[in-house]
């Protein structure tokens, strides 16, 4: 269950990155408030996984999945350039972030 917690963790780590951005320093309403509770939701999250986990490992994947749903959202949606580079590089988040819970 604390391997469900985190990866839903991490997802929210992207939402509340994504509405900081977007809330232009806490002037707009809904991107703030989505920002609050994704950032709640995110760190109760990581909280009750670290029960169970190691603290390195699980900080790892959480900062791993919301980096690179981050970046891959943000490139989807033309805020950020997209390069086979980039690409190659959240690639190996990936593949660090699944390694870390193989070696686990």
């Amino acid at each position: 269950m604390s391997w469900i917690v985190l990866i839903i963790s991490g997802v929210l780590e992207a939402v509340w990155a994504t509405a900081l951005g977007k809330s232009q320093g806490f002037t707009q309403i809904v991107p703030t408030i989505t920002f609050a509770v994704a950032l709640i939701g995110s760190m109760a999250g990581l909280a009750y996984a670290l029960r169970e986990l190691p603290t390195g490992t699980a900080y790892a994947i959480w900062v791993g999945i919301g980096a690179a749903l981050t970046v891959t959202y943000a490139m989807v949606t033309g805020a950020e350039s997209a390069s086979l580079v980039k690409a190659g590089l959240i690639f190996l988040i990936i593949v660090a972030v699944v390694g870390l819970k193989l070696a686990h």
